[in-house]
Parts: structure tokens; sequence; C-alpha cells
């Protein structure tokens, strides 16, 4: 990249008022006092949503803002940032929230912006903007630079970012940078106890540890805050991504590319499977643009010796959810997995480093065998007590999704370590919930130290016979950047109100009923065996007392897995879900990725949902409002929102 940049292009405030959003659409150049306040939490999902992300190329440039909410209005239409002639993008507090879609950035980028200014950025959008090229700078004094015709010194944007970053934004993306250095083949060193560096203070967090026996061997020590290259023992993308990170791999290595393990390399096809059954993919056409996904996912899958695991034969759906998948097949204690989505924390619940990445870095992994981060300082969450019965992880996330240091992005980039006595009463798949939703805590991954109850699940899962290892658990002294202190004991079944997942309610403190039209349970987050127990307590409970889901509410349950299929039928779940009125919906992303059964159809379409996020149009135009497995059974057989508390104080058990 240039010494000095020059921008010429104009500029854009995503306001809160899609009145100044429109007046800029339509030539007005505004200052920033005009545009003010600007939108925070502007997520992937409205950068590009779901619905438009049917080419994993330059062709992006048509579509970015289209999901842009102000005021309750979309006021930016396809095309209208390419003709508008701008080339900077300003926004407010945790830009690029949610999915760890590339497809965001790129779109930006094809479209002409070159320079994205914000008050705060969320990690894997950050990261993907410095990858493929495009500037980023919580900086706004530069605007006035800028407006005054001045050259910016490349300088300019590298201020703050570890040495490493700076390295890859100096030549212009990941890609060229890593064309340009030798990679030797990385070692799997994760059996083993890591290696003290001499430069690395101990005693250590458990990521810490994980990171030292993985590091780069040219990088023999690293502290908080430096860039890294890391061995990954698992590399996964999914069939949104597969292709995306094809093009850009092979564009940069040639074709064939001389993959690193591909036997260590998994693609799962497992967000699409259910297009078919998507009221908006359908209406609008969009099933070739879904063909054209899975092709790209289907030409790598095929041309590589790579693990693959896909749709089913005789009925629609996919094998599994990938971050379910990794946690039941393939993830161990120790490791590090890096996944093309922002839920590849998912897999931290069994004590590996688990995180999600973009496109470009998943490319580069995939023939260096190594992937990019930043070493991490870690948040301990401190879960004490007991939680009470129908209180689940869910509510716990949701409960530190509404505190004002997190919901303000003060954990950006943070590990999340969860412990305490009611964590460790939970099992793997309730844990599996906590790390998952790192993500939308707006953490690098959580993780949680493995123990007896990992083993047993791997033994069961698995059949594996795993020993733990001395090292793998936090040191007695390791320095946290802080600690969180929860009292089981006091949590209350929560919710988070439509528009973001930190828009945190106890169930029971609603001033008004919310009827429900819809209820869904399933996702990675909510489609694991724990979230059916869940499930079928609920609905066998409701048939008790002479309950169903009423016609007015429409109830869908989705498998993670097959294995949970197999475990529900097993255990005898099914004749219950029937009963009660369930729509069983097999494994796939569905409608947690506004791409099959569960999603909403009009504005007005109330959702109760176990998925992880809500931001808008996240799984259609309705309102969705996030709450655990319990509380969306409950609230499917009462019609409006409730917990199962509060249903069965309502109808008292029968004798």
């Amino acid at each position: 990249m240039e010494n000095e940049i020059r921008f010429e292009g104009r500029i854009l405030y995503l306001s809160q008022d899609p009145a100044a959003v429109t007046a800029q659409l339509n030539g007005a150049d505004l200052e920033l006092a005009q545009a003010s306040p600007l939108r925070d939490d502007i997520s992937t999902d409205e950068i590009t949503p779901v619905t438009v992300m049917m080419v994993y190329d330059e062709r992006l440039a048509d579509v970015p803002y289209v999901g842009f909410r102000a005021g309750g209005a979309m006021p930016i239409a396809k095309n209208a940032i390419r003709d508008g002639g701008f080339q900077i993008t300003v926004a407010g507090k945790r830009y690029g929230k949610g999915s760890s879609r590339e497809s965001s950035p790129l779109a930006e980028l094809s479209a002409g912006i070159r320079l994205i200014v914000a008050q705060s950025f969320e990690r894997i959008y950050q990261q993907n903007c410095d990858n493929i090229g495009v500037l980023t700078t919580t900086d706004f004094a530069i605007l006035d630079r800028i407006r005054a015709g001045q050259a910016i010194p490349i300088e300019e944007f590298l201020k703050g970012r570890d040495s490493l970053t700076q390295q890859i934004i100096r030549c212009g993306g990941l890609l060229a940078y890593s064309k340009s250095v030798a990679w030797p083949s990385p070692s799997r060193q994760h059996i083993a106890a890591p290696a003290t560096p001499a430069k690395m203070r101990t005693p250590r967090t458990l990521v810490e540890k994980i990171i030292a026996a993985h590091l780069h061997p040219d990088t023999p020590a690293a502290t908080y805050g430096d860039g890294v290259f890391i061995a990954a023992d698992w590399r996964f993308s999914h069939d949104y991504f597969t292709g995306m990170s094809a093009h850009l791999m092979h564009r940069a290595f040639g074709k064939p590319a001389p993959l690193h393990a591909p036997d260590s390399i998994i693609a799962f096809q497992d967000h699409l499977v259910l297009a078919a059954q998507s009221v908006p993919h359908v209406r609008d056409g969009l099933l070739p643009g879904v063909a054209n996904l899975t092709a790209g996912h289907h030409d790598f899958a095929r041309r590589y010796p790579v693990r693959s695991h896909g749709q089913l034969a005789h009925s629609a759906g996919s094998e599994g959810i990938c971050h379910a998948m990794m946690a039941e097949t393939y993830a161990l204690p120790g490791q590090v997995v890096v996944g093309t989505d922002s839920h590849t924390p998912h897999s931290g619940a069994l004590g590996c480093l688990a995180f999600g990445a973009g496109a470009t870095e998943v490319a580069n992994s995939w023939v260096t065998g190594y992937v990019r981060c930043k070493v991490p300082e870690t948040l301990r969450i401190e879960v004490d007590g007991g939680l009470r019965h129908g209180v689940t992880a869910k509510d716990v996330v949701l409960h530190l999704l509404q505190m004002e240091a997190i919901r303000g992005g003060g954990a950006i980039g943070l590990v999340f370590e969860f412990g305490g006595s009611a964590v460790r009463a939970m099992s793997v798949d309730e844990r599996a919930t906590l790390t998952n939703m790192a993500a939308e805590l707006g953490g690098f991954t959580g993780i949680v130290e493995p123990d007896q109850k990992t083993v047993a699940f791997l033994k069961e899962r698995r059949g594996i016979d795993f020993v733990l290892q001395d090292w793998m658990h936090s040191d007695a002294d390791a320095v946290y950047r802080d600690v969180i202190l929860i009292d089981g004991d006091r949590i209350a079944p929560m919710l988070a109100r439509p528009g973001d997942p930190g828009n945190g309610v106890a169930a029971d403190a609603l001033e008004q009923a919310v009827p429900v039209n819809i209820a869904y349970g399933g996702s990675c987050t909510a489609g694991k065996r724990a979230d059916f127990d869940a499930y079928h307590e609920v609905l066998q409970w409701g048939l008790t007392q002479g309950l169903s889901v009423p016609p007015r509410t429409t109830l869908f349950l989705q498998f993670g897995t097959m294995d949970v299929r197999r475990y529900c039928e097993a255990q005898g779940y099914l004749p219950v879900f029937e009963q009660a009125g369930a729509n069983i919906v097999m494994p796939g992303c569905g409608s947690c990725a506004n791409c099959g059964p569960g999603q909403s159809t009009s504005d007005t379409d109330v959702t109760i949902s176990a998925i992880n996020r809500n931001f808008p149009g996240r799984s259609g135009p309705g309102n969705v409002w996030l709450a655990s497995p319990y509380t969306v059974a409950a609230s499917a057989l009462s019609g409006r929102i409730t917990s199962f508390e509060a249903l069965r104080r309502a109808y008292p058990a029968k004798h």
C-alpha cells in the first residue's frame, strides 16, 4: 500500500436519522455534527444481509448497507454506495458486530469504500478489513484532514496496531504478506505441555498456554497485544464461505493450491441446505445464487482430499451444523480450531482455543497451516451458587450481555473464561452455549477448563478415552483483565428484546403481555441434546396439563445434528413433540440465517427464539426476542412470552 493515501471520494455518515442518510444519497455532503448521532451496533447482517450474499467476489459491490436501518427505515438501496461516489464510511460504536462474513468489507471495498471510521470495531470485522486492504481508524480528527484535501500518511492507520498487523496493512492484505514470507511446516503440539517462553510471564491462563504450545517457531515468545501466527489443529469452512475462501486461495497461490494437511480441513454444508424452504430465497429468485455458492463449496470439497459433511440423502437438511459437529466429532482439549464463522468458540466448551475468522484468514490457513491472532487478555466469568430449575446457560449469557460494561463493547477481543461452581455443574452441551455466545459478547473466544465432565463427554459421544494433561488449566495466580462475579442463585429466566442480544430484561419483568406467533428452538446454540431435554420437559409437562401449542402460534424444533435426532428418538421425545404440536426440522442453520423454516415473513411477526442473535433482519423482517429453550417452549404453549416458572404457577400441578 502507498505511503500516503489521498481520499477523493465522498464521506457517508451512517446516522440514526434516516433523513440524514437519504440526503447524503441524494448528493448532500454533511458535516459530522449534522449527521449525529451516528448509529451504534451496526451488524454485518445490516451491511450484507444473508439474502444478498449470493456471490463471493467483487460483484458484492451492488449491495453494501442494503440492510442498514435508521429510525425504522432502510434508506440505502442497491448500487447506492457505488453510484454515490462514497469512499469513506463513518459510524458509531461496535461497528461490524455479528457474523464473521468477509462479504461485508468485501462489498464495501468493491463499491469504492477505502476507509471506515468508527468509535470502535468488532474484532473479526476489523481483521477482515486488514486482510483485504480496507483501512480503519477510530480517530475522527482524520475526517477534517481529508476534507481539507490532505494526503494521509499510512502511519496514521497503523497507530495502536500490533507489529504483525502493521506489516499486513502495509502489504495491502494478508495474502500479499503471506506470499512474501516463508512458512515452516507446523507441528501439532497440543498433547504436550507448552514450554514457558523466556519473555512470557508465569503463571498463565489456559488460552495463553495453548497459544504458547502452537506458536510459529520464529516467534519464541509473545505477550498481550502481540500479533502472532499459531498452528491450527482444525480448519473448517461452511457453504457460505468455502467458495470465497477457495477463490481467494487460488487467486493468491494458484490452482491447485498446495494445501497443508488436508485431512485436518473440514468442509460443512449446513448454512444453505434449507434454502428451498426459505420464503425470501424462493420468492425473490435467490435459489440460483444459492446454487452458485453451493457449487463453489462442492468444487473445493471434490478437488481436494479434505473431510466433508454434506446434505442428507433423502430429506432436506444436513448431517449437522458445523459448530455442533466440531464439538461432537473433532475438537479436543488443548487444540486450536479456526472456522469461517463467528460462533466457532462453541468448541471452547471442551477446553480448546476455538475462534472465528474471515475467508482470507481461512484461505491462508489452508495453505500454511497457521492462523493469525492477537495474544488476548482474559476476562474471568465466575458463576457461583446454583442455577435454579429452568434457568440455563443461555440466561447467564443474556444476563452478561445486558451489563453496560459488556453492552458498550468493553470486552471486545477478550477471552471469556467461564468458571465457578455453577459452570462446573453444567453439562458440556450447556457450557457450549456459554462459549458459543462469546461472539455476541464481543469476545475473541470463550473457554471452559476441561474436567472429568469433558472426559465423560468424549467417551460417551466419541468412544475416546481422553487423558487430561496437567497443564490444561489456568494457573491459580493467572492474571486477568478483570473478574466478573455472578451469583447463579439470583439469575432469573432472561429475554433479549428485539434488535440486539444486549437488550436484556428478566422474563417476569415484562410490563405487558407479548403475544408470539413463532417460537423457534434450534441452531448451533440451542439444538444440542441438553436443549432438547429442556424442550421435552416443558412440552411433556404441558401435555399433562392439557396444553398444546395454540393455533395462533407455530413452534419449530430443529436438531443441531443428526446425532441429536437419534438421541431424541432413543429417549422417546419425538411422540411428545408431535402431540404438543411442534414442527420438526432437520439439521441446518435455517431461520437463524434467515434461510429456512421458522423465519418471519412480515414486520408484524413476533418470534421467541433460542438462537444467538436478533439483529435487524437476522431471521426475517419481524421482531425477534431471544430466550432459553425452557422459555421458548413455555411461550409456545402459552402463545405469549412467559418463563416456564411463570407458566407452572399459572397451572398448578394436577393431583
